[in-house]
């Protein structure tokens, strides 16, 4: 029993640990130091301040010539064999109150072939735009951005990454060419014209990197591959350091109104496209200055391409420009500390299917044992679903709220910006919505507690709260078992809803195996850690404006959190 008193203590480890593993601050890498040998965010820094020091979109012909100048002064330093430029002129830009606009884009491309070239090399091809977001209007002002971010981090992530590879270039079997395009920000005009009008430029590239930035800080996320990515994946979980990808994101991003350079040419070049995605008030916006940029993030990409670039150019099965095409999508999530999950389609239905097969059987165990009862379990699911719709539209109403409040234009599931204090509203509304549901839980437990107070055996009041939690638990287990089929079955993408439903199912099995109750923290554990890491990612991505659906999936994990951590808890609560 003494073991019991520190379950408090052990829980709240578990919690604030969990928190911060999953933010990133004890698993990003460090920032490394401008005399580093490896990747050195610092000497990325240094380009993106000469980069970002004034704006340079389209409608800033002067300060981007002075920007490409720098990036062709920088490629030659490298020592790039040949640095060409392409120029497109009079392309027609967006249309604004009926006002069209031309201007000219011109792309930069560099290339480093390998030392024992063959005739005909296959290249990587990593590509960044230089230009930074013309004109945004916000809700109390028109700003422009200095495009440290975007794109700043990506032209110069590009810099010293080849700076990296080059150091064994002896043992290279392909090239790198380095495209830096222009006009990526009206609709990537320049991409769209080296691409229409110079296609011979791609002949010979088997892989490409596209990188991006969506904010300045959070994690540097894999969140698209090219269609048929089983083995660009592969090569991804084998190399990268500190991966951070769902496959999720691919399908979440083709119902988004953003685009790429990597969108013009994905289907006929396999590739991946990074980008930080924290937040939405510094993107597009003057706070995407050199002041804002955040080196750890910078470093995030470092860990995870340079990998990736040296792996490709020494291998020489990848001299084969096709060989990364494929039919099959992998499914792939990470979890911190656990690390990249990779499998083919099939490999993740069989998951599936045993996940299914294990939840029903342990599901059956306890009702046969007398711990459940199923109509009880569906009325609890059935309660479950309908609050979950609820906290859906009471998400989307705060906010709304917090559009009226802050003057900005509320889009319903939507891409918002203008609310400074959307990431505080988020994780206030969260905890307010964790502790009521703390407190909801309490009181149904407090009845159950009523319900047994005459009875004369001492294990009465154990077992009413272990049927409660049970009747809860379960409850939510049954309800994302069925979402997760459907969603397997639809999208092909359920993690939201199995990864709880595995981790829990497995805890409750090897509980009830061994009687050991260790089991059910490694549970809440593993549970927060995906919890926390994904619905971060989810927010950032979709901002506030979808924050309905974020709160909904926080509060169907905290379905399964809460019983589990009373369950844990139980002997305490009774020797009390």
């Amino acid at each position: 029993m003494k073991m019991s008193r520190f379950r408090p203590l052990i829980l709240s480890v578990v919690i604030i640990a969990m928190g911060l593993l999953s933010y990133g601050i004890l698993t990003q890498p460090s920032p490394k130091s401008k005399d580093a040998e490896g990747f050195s965010a610092a000497r990325v820094a240094a380009d993106i301040e000469v980069i970002s020091k004034d704006h340079h979109s389209v409608a800033h012909p002067q300060e981007r010539a002075e920007v490409r100048e720098y990036l062709v002064r920088r490629l030659e330093e490298l020592g790039a064999d040949d640095v060409r430029i392409f120029r497109y002129d009079s392309l027609v830009g967006p249309q604004n109150k009926h006002v069209v606009y031309t201007f000219d884009a011109v792309n930069v491309l560099a290339e480093f072939p390998p030392l024992k070239a063959s005739e005909d090399p296959t290249y990587l091809l990593m590509v960044a735009h230089y230009d930074s977001r013309y004109s945004q209007p916000m809700p109390k002002d028109t700003v422009w951005s200095y495009g440290a971010a975007d794109d700043g981090y990506g032209v110069s992530v590009i810099l010293e990454t080849v700076n990296q590879v080059l150091k064994c270039r002896q043992d290279w079997k392909q090239g790198v060419k380095v495209l830096f395009t222009d006009a990526e920000e009206v609709g990537m005009m320049g991409m769209k014209a080296i691409w229409e009008n110079d296609r011979e430029v791609f002949d010979n590239v088997g892989f490409m990197i596209n990188i991006e930035a969506r904010g300045p800080w959070g994690p540097a996320l894999l969140f698209e591959t090219c269609p048929g990515n089983e083995k660009v994946m592969d090569l991804y979980a084998e190399t990268a350091d500190y991966p951070f990808t769902y496959s999720l994101t691919t399908v979440v991003y083709s119902f988004m109104p953003n685009f790429t350079d990597f969108t013009i040419v994905k289907d006929e070049i396999p590739g991946m496209n990074f980008s930080t995605i924290a937040d939405i008030n510094h993107y597009h916006t003057d706070l995407d200055n050199f002041s804002n940029i955040s080196p750890k993030s910078i470093q995030h990409y470092g860990a995870q391409i340079v990998p990736v670039a040296q792996e490709y150019l020494t291998n020489e099965a990848y001299s084969d420009r096709n060989y990364f095409k494929a039919e099959d999508d992998t499914t792939n999530f990470t979890i911190p500390v656990l690390g990249l999950f990779n499998f083919s389609k099939g490999q993740y239905k069989v998951l599936n299917v045993i996940i299914f097969i294990l939840f029903l059987l342990v599901f059956g165990f306890e009702g046969v044992r007398g711990r459940l009862k199923a109509s009880k379990v569906f009325k609890s699911s059935m309660i479950i679903l309908g609050t979950a719709v609820g906290v859906l539209v009471l998400g989307e109403l705060v906010a709304y709220l917090c559009a009226l409040i802050s003057g900005a234009k509320f889009k319903l599931f939507g891409v918002m910006h203008g609310v400074s204090f959307d990431n505080v509203a988020m994780i206030v509304s969260v905890v307010l919505m964790a502790a009521a549901c703390v407190a909801v839980y309490m009181r149904g437990r407090a009845k159950a507690i009523r319900n047994v107070s005459g009875s004369m055996r001492a294990s009465a009041v154990t077992n009413a709260v272990a049927k409660h939690a049970g009747n809860i638990l379960y409850g939510a287990l049954a309800l994302m078992f069925i979402l997760s089929a459907v969603l397997l079955f639809t999208l092909g993408e359920n993690l939201m809803f199995l990864i709880p439903l595995t981790f829990a199912t497995g805890a409750m099995i090897l509980y009830r195996a061994t009687s050991l109750k260790l089991w059910i923290p490694c549970a809440i554990a593993l549970i927060l850690l995906h919890a926390f890491s994904f619905l971060y990612a989810l927010a950032m991505a979709l901002t506030i404006g979808a924050f309905g659906a974020v709160a909904m999936l926080a509060f169907c994990d905290l379905m399964v959190l809460i019983p589990l951590a009373d369950l844990y808890l139980l002997d305490t609560t009774r020797k009390k």
